[in-house]
Order: structure tokens, then sequence, then C-alpha cells
């Protein structure tokens, strides 16, 4: 069986609908991971997204701030979410597709939005980049994601962290730049290490190859000065190491009207 799960910041969807739908129709995956829906449940789009042949769903949203959602084709078997630093902000939401889907064997997806960390990068003078730490430290040491209930679990979403050199357009000058310092990546890499994941997209793209998701707002030409970061992620238990047959980042959706500042990442999974 064939399912095309699809992750992307959508940086508020209700905003970016019919962006969404473009992508949609263009790629048509089976389950689309969003985050910064930016979007309280009970407001969220559901009636557009069920016309779009995403009837089954798992929210996690508020008004205004962060906000992750899961929308399927396929049913749930079951749904939960975590929340991480004792804060309930809206950073995780996790679907199990199992037989109601028609899988033999279960695929937990957990979607994440670890927090960005604002722009200084010093936990002693910066609450925010403290808090993006403590997330990462607790990702790590997180036994559902360590030793998953599940084997084949996919973890999706934006990570806003660029852990490889070529992860980001200039590595020398981004290293005390909050997305690629040090601290960050090596905090990143504990949690991959952590859960035996395997890095999807450095699979099919790996080093030196430069590899970018998120593209700054900040910058009139984006496309031409090219100065972007790869913030998002695709990683999967070893049990699924050899089931992705594809992957694919859709940059041309940078190019569409009132976009995010992120690009949708697709994975294609042979279950």
């Amino acid at each position: 069986m064939r399912i095309s799960i699809a992750t992307w910041n959508i940086n508020s969807v209700r905003l970016r609908i019919d962006q969404v739908a473009r992508f949609v129709k263009a790629f048509r995956p089976d389950v689309l991971c969003l985050q910064e829906t930016k979007c309280p449940d009970q407001k969220f789009p559901l009636k557009r997204f069920a016309r779009l042949g995403y009837v089954h769903s798992a929210l996690n949203g508020q008004k205004g701030y962060h906000g992750v959602a899961v929308l399927s084709r396929l049913p749930f078997d079951q749904t939960s979410m975590r929340i991480f630093c004792e804060r309930s902000d809206c950073r995780h939401i996790a679907a199990v597709l199992g037989e109601r889907a028609g899988l033999r064997d279960p695929l937990a997806i957990h979607n994440f939005y670890v927090p960005a960390g604002g722009d200084e990068p010093d936990p002693r003078i910066n609450a925010k980049f403290a808090h993006k730490l403590a997330f990462l430290d607790e990702m790590r040491v997180c036994a559902e994601l360590a030793a998953a209930p599940h084997p084949r679990a996919i973890l999706v979403g934006d990570l806003n962290v660029a852990p490889l050199e070529h992860d980001v357009w200039s590595h020398k000058r981004l290293l005390d730049v909050v997305s690629h310092t040090p601290i960050e990546c090596e905090k990143l890499t504990a949690v991959q290490a952590a859960g035996s994941w395997i890095d999807v997209m450095r699979g099919f793209i790996p080093e030196p190859t430069k590899l970018y998701t998120w593209w700054s707002y900040r910058s009139p030409d984006w496309a031409g000065a090219d100065k972007g970061r790869r913030l998002d992620h695709v990683w999967v238990k070893p049990e699924l190491g050899d089931r992705v047959s594809a992957m694919t980042v859709a940059k041309q959706a940078r190019a569409w009207p009132r976009p995010s500042d992120h690009v949708p990442v697709v994975a294609t999974l042979e279950l």
C-alpha cells in the first residue's frame, strides 16, 4: 500500500487555505500535516478540507499562535497529543493509521512545531531560546519517540533547526543565528539519535548539496538570493528506512500569492 505524507508550516491555515487547496490538487497527499495553523479547533476549516477529500482530522490549535493538525483521506485508529515543558501551547499531535486504513501493521505519525527561539541565541537573556532548548531536551527523552510503541513511525514538522552545514546558505555566517547555532544542532541531532530516526530528506539529497525549505519574508528577491534554511524535516524509524520511495520539496509554493515562508515536503511510503 502506497501512502504519501506531506508536511507544511502554513503560517495561518485560514489565511492560506487557498494555497493549501492548490497544493493538495497538485500533489494529492494521503495525509497532510500542518504546523503554525494559528486557529482554535472549533474554527478550523474542516468543511473545506472535507471537500478536498480530507474527512479525518486530528487538531491541536489555539487562537493566533502555534497549532498543529493532521488531515487524512484515511481513517485513524487513534490520535493523541503531548505537552512539552509543561506548556499547553499546541506543538504536537499524533495519529495512528492501522486496520481502519487497511494497514496490517500500524503507522504512527508525529507532527511537531518546535519553538522558533527568538532572535538572541543566549538562554540566559532570552526566555524563548531557553524554551526551545528545553523543548528539544524533552523530545530527546520522550519515551514515545525514543522507543515508540509502534515500530513503524514517522516524525515530521517544522523543527526550527537546520542541523547540517549545507542546510543553510552560509554555515559560517549563521553559526550565531538562531536555528543553526551549535547548541541547537547538537540537541536536535541528539533527539534523532535517541530515537534512531533516519533523516529521509538527506537520504534522497545527501550533502554537500544545499537543501532548503524556508526563505525569509525579509528578502524581496528570495529566489534570486536563495538564502534559505532547511527547518522542516521528515524522519522515519529504521523499520521504514527502506520503505520511502520518493521525497519532494515543493519549492514552487514559495512563489504563490501570499505564501508561507516555508514550503511543503512530501514523502511517499510503500507499506
